[in-house]
Order: C-alpha cells, then structure tokens, then sequence
C-alpha cells in the first residue's frame, strides 16, 4: 500500500483531532482537519480525500447530513467514509449506514486499533483492493447488461428504463456483482468476501441496509431475497 492517501479528519473536538493526526501522519498519511459538517463537504470537495474520519455530532452541521450531501455530489461521492463516534448505540449505528457510511467505528480507540482500521478501509480503494475482489467478477469490463437495467462499470452510473440512477460505491459494486449472474444466488459469505474481503468485519445489518438503499432506488422486486442463503438480481 501506498502511505501517501489523503484523509479528512472532522470533529469538533481539538483533542480527538491532535490525537488522530499525529498518529495517522506518523504513519505517512496526507491529513486535512475539519471542525463540522459544513467544513467537512468543502474540504473534501477541495482536498479529495481518500477517507473521511467523520464525528456524528458536530455545530453547524451534523456528521450524518455532512454525509449525506457527500454522497449525493457525484465529484467526491466515491470517498470511503468512516463516522468515529462516542456513540454506540443500534440506532446510531444504523443511521450511519444508511447516509451512506462505509463503517462505524466507536471512540475511544487505541492507536494500533485505530491504524490498523485505516489500513482496512484504504484496501478498498481500487489501486489497493485487488486481492479482495473475486477473480470472476471484474468491475472495470465493458457495460452489463441484465432485463432492463444497464450498469456502467467506468462511470459508475446505472440505467434501468433508460433512467439514470447514481450509487456510492459500494452499492454499485454490490449491484454489478449481484448483475454479473443474474441468476446466481450470491450468499452472504460470497458478497462479503467480494465486496469487503476477508480481512474486514462487516456484519448482516450492513449488507442489508445496502441492499435495502439499491432497491429503494430502483425497484423492490430487483433483488429477490433467498432467505437462510444470500440474494440473486432478478431479470
């Protein structure tokens, strides 16, 4: 891996910020600091960072709305976002997720943990992430093509009645793995080594809110689930 990625921390808290940046820039990280959701969309729109380290509750703007808007500017939408919060409760958890979290790490963290979770997340990049990908399922080829629904694998856009749909990325490449066998049943175990890889926890919740987000996008009879087994895209 290479240690010259570029992260955003963004916490209203000066101590959790001195304590995240002097251990992530020892390790050879490129940090930018922000202090609230409103800071965190404009840095991130100006330094394109690789990860985000993003608190919950924070003045001005919250970490979850800070998210949100990140995600739906198709400029800097593909960052991998980790919210890191005192905050561990379920729903917490959920809400994270569902604005279009890549992880939910809870504070305090010790450094060793805390690099050792940045190394993870940074494994997703595409330049990093190789080894974690099924050898069958290939996101850069040329264009799927499934019932009605187009997937554009190098711009990340996604057709359905010749309507364009935007996902962050891991939607998008769970939809295009889900795409690549239309009529394969994916299990749970096979999406999360594909998409995750094996080095990373990912629990049922995550999959299924993701699941949940690509058919609240684009249809509830898109994906069928195949209870006690995985998911298969339905043509």
């Amino acid at each position: 891996m290479s240690y010259s990625n570029k992260i955003l921390i963004v916490d209203d808290d000066p101590d959790i910020i001195e304590f995240l940046s002097y251990n992530l820039k020892k390790e050879g990280y490129k940090i930018e600091i922000g202090q609230n959701g409103l800071e965190a969309i404009e840095k991130a729109i100006k330094f394109k960072p690789d990860l985000i380290l993003l608190d919950v509750m924070m003045p001005k703007m919250d970490g979850i709305e800070a998210c949100e808007q990140i995600r739906s500017n198709k400029n800097i939408s593909n960052v991998i976002i980790a919210f890191l919060s005192a905050r561990d409760e379920d729903y917490s958890y959920v809400a994270g997720l569902n604005a279009g979290a890549d992880d939910y790490i809870t504070k305090p963290i010790k450094p060793r943990i805390l690099i050792s979770k940045v190394k993870s997340l940074l494994r997703r990049l595409p330049s990093n992430n190789t080894t974690n990908v099924d050898e069958n399922v290939n996101f850069a080829e040329d264009n799927t093509n499934t019932g009605n629904i187009i997937i554009d694998k190098e711009k990340y856009l996604v057709f359905k009645d010749g309507k364009e749909y935007f996902f962050p990325r891991k939607e998008f490449e769970l939809l295009a793995l889900l795409a690549s066998s239309s009529q394969k049943v994916f299990t749970r175990d096979e999406i999360f080594k594909t998409i995750w890889g094996d080095d990373y926890f990912v629990s049922d919740r995550t999959i299924d809110v993701h699941i949940r987000k690509i058919r609240k996008k684009i249809g509830d009879d898109i994906i069928k689930t195949v209870k006690g087994v995985g998911y298969k895209l339905v043509d």
